[in-house]
């Protein structure tokens, strides 16, 4: 099978319905950590050391006074001690980028909305992220994308499916919430909307890169060795092994008080054709309701629709009056681990309240403060997975 060509190749057209509904209310206990500050050139163990976290006691956010956080994905993070000064920076850039672009969205006094669209259009158009620019390959070596947007206020909400030529999906989707009465539109369908929509088109190529291609190989290797008993190449674990999951999202809370989310990803590796996870459905991948929470998800997407992850979030502090961070701990530390997959969320309340707990050994994100502090975490011992 020659692959390389393949990645040239349209897979058939997406359809699909989705149905989900809201989680039973429980409580919990949180630890949390405390933020670190951005790296120099010190060698890697310094670096870590120098800005590793302390545990917080059970209940406690990581954060007061956010207006503004991102995730880069769940998964491993990044080993300090295989990652140069010069990568750490490139990923820290990466994360403080998008959220400079939202920073100036709000401080010219536009809405949570708008702050989380460009503050993941960033992240889409950065190659390192599973997203836009840099999204893996389904088996099929094609790409397929999906994105979700949610406003508080009223709880619209917009999503896009299995896209295959839109340059920014976050954008697509904030259109099918503003320009049309749906709230997902999928395949072939939402790629022709956008492109009906004004906005900008690519080819496959584009979203192109080398260490996805890379990333694909070794995961059919590994599938082939499976296949035959013999448990993948020699380097095929090494080469499959993301340094995250990937998926970027953002959440926002503007002036007038209203809160917004928004996620993007590419998805699984070697994923089916056709494969939608949780990032483009609403109560699952991402929720927001001014009052409760806006909540950003990245991780085992099968496990997070099953479980309403998002929307459980928001429906505990809304029915049984926990705080954000109790609420984010008993969802995604409790309830989505005995579902079989592991991941993390952003969840930030109305009053600046930030937490991002992760079941994920380490988790890519950052968070802006009221007073225009930045923290940026990328290591493991940064933000250590939640117990």
């Amino acid at each position: 099978m020659r692959l390389r060509s393949l990645r040239r190749r349209l897979p058939s057209r997406v359809r699909m319905t989705t149905v989900f509904a809201a989680a039973v209310a429980l409580t919990a206990s949180l630890t949390s950590a405390v933020p670190s500050s951005a790296g120099t050139s010190a060698p890697a163990a310094e670096r870590v050391a120098a800005r590793s976290a302390e545990r917080g006691g059970p209940g406690q956010p990581e954060a007061r006074d956010v207006v503004l956080a991102v995730h880069g994905g769940a998964g491993t993070a990044l080993d300090p001690d295989h990652t140069s000064p010069a990568e750490e920076r490139t990923y820290r850039a990466g994360l403080t980028d998008a959220l400079r672009a939202g920073q100036r969205v709000l401080r010219r006094g536009g809405d949570s909305v708008a702050a989380v669209e460009a503050a993941v259009r960033v992240l889409e158009d950065n190659e390192l992220f599973n997203a836009g620019k840099g999204a893996v390959f389904t088996a099929d070596a094609g790409h397929e994308l999906d994105a979700s947007i949610m406003r508080g206020s009223d709880q619209a909400a917009g999503a896009v499916a299995g896209v295959r030529s839109v340059r920014n999906p976050i954008s697509a989707a904030r259109l099918v919430m503003d320009r049309t009465r749906h709230v997902l539109l999928a395949g072939e369908g939402a790629d022709d909307f956008a492109a009906r929509a004004g906005l900008p088109t690519v080819t496959q190529d584009y979203y192109w890169t080398q260490r996805r291609w890379d990333q694909l190989m070794a995961a059919k290797d590994k599938e082939r060795g499976t296949r035959d008993g013999r448990g993948g190449g020699k380097d095929a674990g090494a080469k499959g092994a993301d340094s995250t999951k990937g998926t970027v999202g953002a959440v926002a809370l503007d002036g007038r008080h209203h809160l917004a989310a928004a996620t993007s990803t590419g998805g699984m590796t070697n994923k089916m054709p056709g494969r939608v996870g949780d990032s483009p459905l609403i109560g699952a991948g991402t929720y927001a309701k001014d009052g409760t929470v806006a909540a950003s998800a990245t991780g085992h997407g099968e496990v997070f629709i099953r479980g309403a992850a998002t929307a459980t979030i928001a429906h505990l502090m809304e029915y049984s009056r926990l705080g954000v961070a109790q609420a984010a701990h008993q969802v995604l530390i409790k309830q989505l681990p005995q579902l079989g997959g592991d991941g993390g969320v952003i969840a930030l309340d109305g009053k600046g309240t930030f937490d991002a707990p992760h079941s994920s050994p380490g988790m890519l994100y950052g968070y802006l403060t009221r007073d225009g502090r930045i923290i940026t975490k990328i290591f493991p011992s940064e933000s250590p997975a939640n117990e």
